[in-house]
């Protein structure tokens, strides 16, 4: 219960956050999450595996999605990391970019991050749309379909995240905090 208090006092102290307009606002056409420092972004930059990048170990079509993708910004050849796509859900962007591996696009979105981090090319970038180069936009929110084709038998009501197969199991034997099963129950019974 104490809890519950702590969270929605929180709440009511929380001042939005605006977007700010950045170095790459001009044109952006991203909606605003109230993220700390968050500011609008669109820019081009080269599909690319973080991984082959940083290390040279390189496979095909960019690790074939089991990797994490980023973004070298043609205007400064900065190496940008989004972070997430565009859904409501907090869930990476690669199953957006992977189709366009080494390929050149424009992105639209948000790049985050606090007070304390004042390169934009060192935010992580929210990517809300994608095109290739003078081509038609796409909304960047694949995920959760991409997800549902990969688990079929997950289906039901409900977020994602209660029905994959792959937590479900952590949870069954782990529990809910990872601590074990007794201690989820002493948490439950000392909490609800």
């Amino acid at each position: 219960m104490m809890l519950r208090k702590i969270i929605a006092i929180t709440c009511l102290l929380a001042v939005p956050a605006h977007a700010e307009e950045g170095a790459f606002s001009e044109g952006s056409k991203a909606k605003s999450w109230n993220l700390t420092g968050q500011e609008k972004a669109l820019f081009s930059a080269k599909v690319v595996d973080v991984l082959c990048e940083l290390t040279g170990d390189c496979p095909a079509q960019c690790g074939a999605g089991k990797r994490q993708l980023g973004l070298i910004r043609v205007a400064d050849d900065a190496l940008v990391f989004p972070a997430k796509n565009g859904q409501p859900l907090f869930t990476g962007a690669a199953t957006d970019l992977l189709p366009y591996c080494g390929k050149t696009v424009d992105v639209d979105g948000l790049l985050t991050g606090g007070d304390e981090i004042r390169a934009g090319s060192a935010k992580l970038f929210q990517i809300q749309r994608i095109r290739e180069a003078g081509g038609e936009w796409t909304k960047a929110n694949k995920w959760t379909k991409d997800w549902a084709k990969k688990n079929p038998d997950a289906k039901g009501k409900g977020p994602w995240f209660r029905r994959d197969p792959r937590i479900t199991k952590e949870i069954e034997k782990d529990g809910y905090l990872g601590l074990g099963l007794a201690a989820d129950k002493a948490f439950i019974k000392d909490w609800y």
